[in-house]
């Protein structure tokens, strides 16, 4: 599969996750405080909880249920509960277009 558009980049508020759906896997879609875009697997690997309702600090999402937060970059959890990564998607920016593939991953 090719990428996608995920989203307008005008639409991501700093600092605020957006839950997308590529392909029927969720997203959260994250413009950090360096205004770089990532995109990481949207649900938390400890519980069947949408880490786009979480918060956003630097380079990590916090699970909003159990405090997990992991990196935007890698998806690795940080800290427990979560002991497995969460998988994270290339993202590319054309225009104000967020294109991203959902069939592949980067490798942490």
């Amino acid at each position: 599969m090719t990428a996608v558009r995920a989203c307008a980049l005008s639409e991501l508020e700093q600092d605020t996750p957006l839950r997308v759906v590529l392909d029927g896997k969720p997203m959260a879609v994250v413009r950090d405080s360096n205004d770089v875009v990532h995109a990481i697997g949207d649900t938390c690997t400890h519980g069947d909880i949408s880490l786009s309702e979480g918060f956003v600090e630097g380079e990590t999402l916090e699970c909003w249920a159990h405090g997990s937060a992991f990196s935007l970059v890698t998806g690795k959890p940080l800290n427990l509960p979560a002991f497995e990564p969460v998988p994270v998607y290339t993202v590319t920016i054309d225009g104000d277009d967020v294109l991203i593939d959902p069939s592949a991953t980067v490798a942490a």
